[in-house]
């Protein structure tokens, strides 16, 4: 069944850049990449080994940033990996709570059509192209290509495509790699060799397969881009149009309501069923439940219906989530061994689309479904929240940077509308002096307004309202008096040697 696939990117402010893959008119995968965000997956460092652990079968490697990433050695054989050699490295897993990035010596370039493997042998072609005659070409193709110091994989993306332009890749790819051997000649360790493309550009060359109908941007840079990349890459390309509204893009496109949603433990599903779904470290366990949905024939069909509406569901919400790693699902139960082998099939259906690798293990005695999920991103959740600062983190709310952002993105609608001089918002105290420390010189510079942030212990944690909009004179008078008849109350500005 066909669908309707857009890409949508919200790329105005400048501490974050989020790009929404929307299928059908609801989310299905989330990218979201701030300016402060170190160790992409994909980046090349130059690295020191500072330590070596035989116990564990690893090493530890400084890239340059104060925590040591990690490397298995099993990932470095024929290497002599020794305290203060130098390797030159890849990120493979990006740093993430209280764990550092993961790097490997087995370098990969990616390009549009392929990807380099230096010093590599390979010769493979993508498993998800599954024409054996294409597979056949294109097999042959990097086996002609292949030098002697590099190895070439096949992407999805090159199905179809014609052997000029995968030759065309392979040589912009060598010339990247001569580049990145030479700098790594000429620098001393640690010290960053070679960083990916930004957000939008890597969400295009590695998600885009040529089914997405429209690619919509907020930027005027970035959509200008965006144009310039599908036209050198398509003749029929999709539509790409700059978003010039007034109300945020991801909110005008319920994105920002469904990003919500995916932070909730229950999923409610169309019939009336729902899912719980606990995410910890070690793994996810998922509950189905009928809910108020009662069916229309009898229990088998109701169960059934139910749980194969929740198989295709729970592969978007793991997707939607970026959640890797075990997960464990409690169907609901089924007498009949046909229904349990059609609920099977359908969750390896789902999984199909999936660009992560999902594999899916026989249902237990128990009635449990195990499966397992390439890990890649860091789960939106982590992204998104941290531990409850008022309960010992047994609880979750969001980072106070994710409320920022919401707040900036809410000032420049506001400003659409009012061309006032200065702005008052409340919020919560911790909330409003940690955005007081980080942004609030950098938001009036960019906003063109004076702003003033009154923090109130009592404030719910993610939650801010504008107070007044007028002159810079009635909003610091409105201030003082807000200070004087709130005990604790606390106004937050930028001091005048900042100012603009």
């Amino acid at each position: 069944m066909s669908s309707d696939r857009k890409i949508i990117a919200d790329t105005l402010e400048s501490e974050e850049t989020r790009v929404a893959i929307l299928e059908n008119g609801r989310l299905s995968e989330i990218f979201i990449e701030r300016m402060w965000d170190h160790q992409k997956a994909g980046e090349i460092y130059k690295a020191r080994v500072e330590s070596v652990l035989p116990g564990i079968n690893a090493a530890f490697v400084s890239i340059g940033d104060g925590r040591n990433a990690f490397l298995y050695l099993n990932d470095a054989k024929g290497i002599d990996v020794t305290p203060n050699r130098e390797l030159v490295v890849q990120v493979t897993k990006t740093a993430r709570k209280n764990k550092g990035a993961r790097v490997t010596p087995r370098l990969s370039l990616p390009g549009r059509y392929l990807v380099l493997i230096p010093h590599g042998e390979e010769a493979g072609v993508s498993r998800r192209i599954a024409s054996d005659e294409e597979r056949k070409r294109l097999r042959h193709f990097a086996r002609e290509l292949r030098g002697e110091d590099f190895g070439i994989i096949v992407r999805t993306a090159a199905e179809g495509v014609e052997e000029e332009a995968l030759a065309q890749d392979v040589e912009s790819l060598l010339a990247l790699w001569r580049e990145i051997e030479h700098n790594a000649a000429r620098q001393s360790a640690p010290c960053l060799l070679y960083e990916d493309m930004g957000l939008l550009g890597r969400v295009l060359r590695d998600e885009f397969h040529g089914d997405i109908d429209e690619i919509l941007v907020d930027g005027e840079d970035e959509y200008l881009h965006v144009k310039h990349f599908i036209s050198m890459l398509y003749e029929n390309g999709p539509d790409v149009s700059l978003y010039r509204g007034v109300v945020p893009i991801f909110e005008y496109y319920g994105v920002e309501r469904e990003i919500e949603q995916a932070l909730e433990k229950k999923v409610w599903l169309r019939s009336g069923a729902y899912l719980v779904i606990e995410h910890t470290e070690a793994l996810t366990v998922i509950d189905v439940n009928t809910g108020k949905y009662v069916g229309s024939m009898d229990m088998r069909h109701t169960v059934l219906h139910t749980n194969l509406e929740a198989a295709e569901e729970i592969a978007r919400q793991l997707r939607l989530r970026t959640i890797g790693g075990i997960v464990v699902i409690d169907f609901i139960d089924m007498e009949f061994e046909e229904d349990r082998r059609s609920l099977l099939a359908k969750l390896e259906e789902a999984f199909q689309s999936d660009r992560l690798r999902a594999r899916v293990f026989s249902m237990t005695q128990l009635g449990l479904v195990e499966l397992t999920r390439k890990r890649g991103r860091p789960d939106l959740k982590s992204i998104l929240t941290r531990g409850c600062p008022f309960c010992n983190d047994n609880g979750w709310v969001l980072r106070e940077d994710t409320i920022a952002l919401s707040m900036k993105r809410f000032l420049r609608k506001v400003g659409y509308a009012n061309k006032s001089e200065a702005v008052l918002l409340q919020a919560n105290a911790l909330v409003a002096q940690y955005v007081r420390d980080t942004y609030l010189s950098f938001w009036e510079e960019e906003l063109g307004r004076k702003i003033l942030i009154v923090g109130t212990p009592e404030f719910a944690w993610s939650k801010f309202r504008v107070e007044a909009q007028g002159t810079y004179e009635s909003i610091e008078q409105r201030a003082k008096q807000m200070e004087r008849r709130e005990n604790a109350t606390v106004v937050h500005r930028v001091s005048s040697s900042q100012g603009f």
